[in-house]
């Protein structure tokens, strides 16, 4: 595995957790329209849902490229 391989691995993980975590977040009506004006724990679970997919979301590329 090349650090190339690291790289893109950790680059699409976070990339594809913030998009399922976003959308999550929308679709439990947590997620507004400005960050600003939205109450501390919603922020605080779209936090939470966008940290815990995107360690997922590498942990399962990370498990094919080695794997697979």
């Amino acid at each position: 595995m090349t650090p190339f391989d690291i790289l893109m691995v950790l680059a699409l993980g976070s990339l594809a957790g913030t998009g399922i975590g976003l959308a999550i977040g929308y679709l439990a009506r947590r997620q507004g329209p400005d960050w600003g004006s939205m109450p501390r724990r919603d922020r605080i679970v779209n936090a939470a849902l966008v940290l815990i997919f995107s360690g997922a979301c590498i942990a399962c590329l990370a498990a094919y490229e080695l794997f697979f």
